[in-house]
């Protein structure tokens, strides 16, 4: 099963462990599932964890998690969507990303992702929803 994972989720999961945004991250460990990337997708995770980090984390360091993330990752070439999907044009990465790996699910606390249900036949679902499916 391949997931791709917004920002948000990641950051989260990288700056505090015992987040309910880690455990998604155990599924990954544990082989349940495939996270997919493009490197659109991995240079916004890092630009957002120097950001977080510098603001609010400044002892953490977010490297060895992105870095084992980087490692075990699919890397994809993003699908074109055509016209814009999101209402937040810097979501379109993820919507692209998940179409060329053939994602069934986007992971994400974003709203303006959430919103749109199934695209292209993808469940967008919250960290916890991701977690209590994979689990069940």
């Amino acid at each position: 099963m391949t997931v791709v994972v917004d920002t948000n989720v990641v950051v989260s999961a990288a700056f505090w462990p015992r987040s309910e945004d880690r455990r998604c991250f155990v599924l990954l460990a544990r082989r349940k599932c495939r996270l997919a990337v493009t490197e659109v997708v991995l240079d916004e995770y890092r630009a957002l964890a120097a950001r977080i980090g510098r603001r609010e984390c400044p002892d953490n360091d977010p490297s060895p998690f992105l870095d084992w993330l980087e490692r075990v990752a699919l890397l994809v070439e993003p699908d074109p969507l055509g016209k814009r999907r999101s209402r937040d044009v810097k979501d379109d990465a993820f919507l692209a990303c998940a179409l060329a790996s053939r994602a069934e699910f986007i992971v994400t606390k974003d709203k303006d992702l959430l919103a749109l249900g199934k695209p292209f036949g993808v469940d967008v679902v919250t960290p916890r929803g991701f977690y209590r499916r994979l689990e069940s």
